[in-house]
């Protein structure tokens, strides 16, 4: 007994040296009080940081391209890095207006790249946070867990929206009848190897970081799943609320670099209220111009829909009324002012106000959000993909925050009932069904007045 109980003390010993939370992780007053400069300014995104995976704050390294270094060789520091930002924006929009010209089977790709890019900068994160502790299986479940959570999203997708060419193709039946059964059964083998993988000396690291990448599948999958769905809608669902996020972005930047003095956050020291103010105004001139140029295009309102004769997608459709210019009477208070007594728009400006709102107003929180994760792990950046501008995450934070914000949107405020759909569900039912579905449809039409008693209209 008394071995044992030694043994069981011995034991307990071990499990209590674990570290509840690894010291990469902790973050002291003295290093919070450090980010203050000596000469009064808050700390720039230069700080010391320890190594986590991300780009370090000690030591960083210069990734621009060398031709840039060259052509900016003169330049102070702070003027270098506001060209090289502004020359790869200008690259970046380039490569945007490309893919939306390429078309919404392009758009759904690049999404697709995105997602894995932004979750593979994440986990590498935590990879690397306790990559000298050898947790077994750690990437492989992660990927294999993305891997069962797409299938589950996409296959939702393309149930909802190729349900024509789902129902032609038998095998593609059977997998959309059980779609979600063999996405749990999928989510369950992985759940099981996951706590087959738990080793005793790791346990609490380990579920660490089994919550690390199920929060990451929240909140990069689910989010690309979510633009993908605003894309079927119509690409101006799409393109709008992206360039509202990213015009934010540039005048934000533009307006603090030239006239900020002001800090607005200290979870993003750089960011001030002149660059937040001026984004704003900024952000809802544009989505207004925008809006007006897109909505007069069919290619940019019609969602997105799959032509089952000639097996593509198609974005030829007669315009709503969202997309139909009106005239709107000015209060007699602005007649004044303006000279004008009415004007005419398009219903969908009056919509893209709310977005280009919530995007210069809430949609810097997504950033603020990923400024607080990457300080809690001492890092500058997710990754060094994109030079001056860090990694594709670092570009994205905003933008998932906003996709959520317009999916809802649609859902509350634009989105009917599609009859479209009805009529795939209702052919999906038995004889018998549909009969008695036709039969209830018939009366309560007669009973509208709509049909007649002797079935005429």
């Amino acid at each position: 007994m008394t071995e044992l109980r030694q043994r069981v003390g011995r034991e307990q010993e071990e499990e209590d040296k674990l570290p509840y939370v690894p010291s990469t992780f902790q973050e002291t007053e003295t290093e919070a009080e450090s980010e203050v400069k000596t000469d009064g300014e808050t700390a720039s995104d230069s700080e010391s940081k320890t190594d986590t995976g991300g780009t370090q704050q000690g030591t960083p390294t210069d990734d621009t391209p060398e031709v840039l270094n060259r052509a900016l060789a003169n330049l102070s520091s702070r003027w270098k890095n506001w060209w090289v930002r502004g020359i790869l924006t200008l690259a970046m929009i380039g490569f945007f207006f490309i893919i939306i010209y390429l078309g919404p089977i392009v758009l759904m790709m690049i999404v697709m790249c995105v997602q894995i890019k932004c979750f593979q900068e994440i986990i590498m994160i935590g990879y690397n946070v306790y990559h000298s502790y050898d947790l077994p299986w750690f990437r492989t479940l992660s990927w294999y867990f993305l891997l069962c959570v797409n299938y589950f999203f996409y296959g939702e997708t393309v149930t909802d929206y190729f349900f024509t060419l789902v129902q032609r193709e038998e095998p593609l039946r059977i997998l959309s009848k059980y779609h979600r059964f063999i996405s749990f059964a999928l989510y369950l083998l992985g759940f099981c190897m996951f706590v087959l993988s738990l080793v005793k000396k790791h346990y609490r690291l380990q579920f660490y970081m089994f919550g690390w990448t199920h929060v990451t599948l929240l909140i990069v999958v689910t989010q690309s799943h979510l633009i993908i769905h605003n894309l079927f809608e119509g690409m101006i669902w799409f393109i709008v609320p992206i360039s509202c996020v990213i015009c934010n972005d540039i005048m934000a930047y533009m307006f603090g670099f030239f006239f900020g003095r002001t800090p607005l956050i200290k979870l993003s020291p750089k960011k001030t209220w002149e660059g937040f103010i001026g984004g704003f105004f900024s952000t809802v001139v544009f989505g207004l111009l925008l809006s007006y140029v897109m909505a007069g295009y069919s290619y940019f309102v019609c969602p997105v829909e799959f032509n089952n004769d000639t097996n593509r997608f198609t974005v030829d459709c007669e315009p709503s009324e969202l997309f139909q210019l009106h005239e709107y009477h000015i209060p007699e208070l602005f007649h004044s002012v303006i000279g004008w007594k009415t004007v005419w728009m398009y219903p969908f400006q009056i919509h893209s106000i709310a977005l280009s709102t919530f995007a210069s107003l809430i949609g810097p929180f997504g950033g603020f959000f990923a400024s607080g994760f990457k300080r809690a792990f001492k890092i500058k950046d997710f990754a060094d993909t994109i030079p001056g501008h860090g990694g594709i995450m670092d570009r994205f934070d905003c933008q998932y925050l906003m996709a959520t914000f317009v999916n809802v949107y649609i859902a509350s405020f634009i989105r009917g009932p599609n009859p479209s759909k009805l009529i795939q569900q209702f052919l999906t039912l038995r004889p018998d069904q549909q009969i008695q579905m036709f039969n209830t449809l018939k009366s309560h039409l007669t009973e509208k007045g709509i049909l007649g008693n002797d079935n005429g209209v």
